[in-house]
């Protein structure tokens, strides 16, 4: 045996994992043991946001200064246990197999594939056109950042509590912030869509200067996409708890919105970036900030 691999057992499962020195994140010095470490120990949060939803691979096998891509159909090489689910894709005329990761053993495979980044649909595999949650995608464009971001997400909570839907916000670990909106109610695309559209563009029209709904670059400008379009069934939204291809190993991290509430006061930043020990440390004292995106109840307002 190659002395770059090494066999491990994990709850019962035999699995060869290779180049554990190899550098993912060069400039942190963070490499592959480093990532499969942090998907261990992170799991018990990270693992009931992935189980039963297909899941798309972003490989970077050389690092994230290095090429990646995304991969669909379940690798063919996979470990016999390794669940896969067929969804239908239109594009393609038939199901797609992906790989659903419910236990460890299978998130340390796809850690080992260099899946550095988990992303999910917001619906689970068995029911793909029912989606648990509705969700915008807060983009910072050019001359704003996650601050600007937060702004945001404070004026759509209010706009959501006005009729009567909590929400719940994280970092996207890269630039920009997530607000979710738990169903786990009957629903579909077609209700959740419009409605988060009708949303994104109230705020705009109430501060067209800070916020837009328009998806090309030339209106990004000094301006927070509220991307509402994430709300689709061929869609995928960075998981919570991934890890990012940035030039830090910065994670997808839920925020109080208390914290949302500190960020716009003191405008820094820093204060929504989280590293993973910085993760797990939360999660040690708080839990599962994002847990009730899984079990609350609500139901959507009929649109008129």
């Amino acid at each position: 045996m190659s002395r770059n691999v090494v066999q491990v057992e994990i709850e019962g499962r035999r699995l060869q994992l290779s180049n554990l020195d190899k550098l993912m994140w060069p400039k942190a010095g963070f490499t592959k043991a480093h990532v499969i470490d942090y998907y261990t120990r992170v799991a018990p949060a990270l693992l009931p946001h992935l189980e039963g939803r297909a899941l798309t691979l972003k490989r970077y096998p050389d690092g994230v200064d290095g090429p990646f891509f995304y991969e669909k159909s379940c690798p063919t090489h996979r470990p016999r246990w390794v669940r896969t689910a067929g969804v239908f894709s239109e594009t393609r005329g038939g199901d797609i197999d992906f790989c659903v990761v419910d236990d460890l053993p299978t998130l340390v495979w796809t850690a080992n594939l260099a899946d550095l980044e988990l992303h999910t649909y917001l619906a689970r595999a068995e029911d793909p056109q029912t989606p648990t949650a509705m969700v915008f995608d807060l983009d910072p464009g050019p001359g704003t950042d996650i601050v600007d971001c937060a702004d945001v997400a404070l004026t759509l909570r209010r706009m959501l509590r006005d009729l009567s839907l909590e929400s719940f916000a994280k970092t996207s670990g890269s630039k920009g912030m997530q607000l979710y909106v738990p169903l786990n109610t009957p629903t579909s695309y077609e209700e959740t869509k419009p409605l988060a559209r009708a949303l994104g563009e109230i705020v705009e029209r109430e501060d067209p200067q800070r916020i837009t709904t328009n998806m090309k670059k030339a209106e990004r400008e000094g301006r927070v996409l509220v991307d509402w379009s994430q709300n689709d069934d061929h869609k995928t939204t960075v998981c919570v708890y991934s890890l990012r291809a940035r030039e830090q190993p910065t994670v997808s991290t839920p925020l109080t919105w208390k914290e949302v509430d500190e960020i716009t006061r003191a405008r820094d930043a820093s204060l929504a970036r989280f590293l993973p020990e910085d993760v797990l440390s939360r999660i040690a004292q708080h839990g599962d900030l994002f847990e009730p995106v899984l079990t609350r109840k609500q139901a959507l307002p009929v649109l008129v």
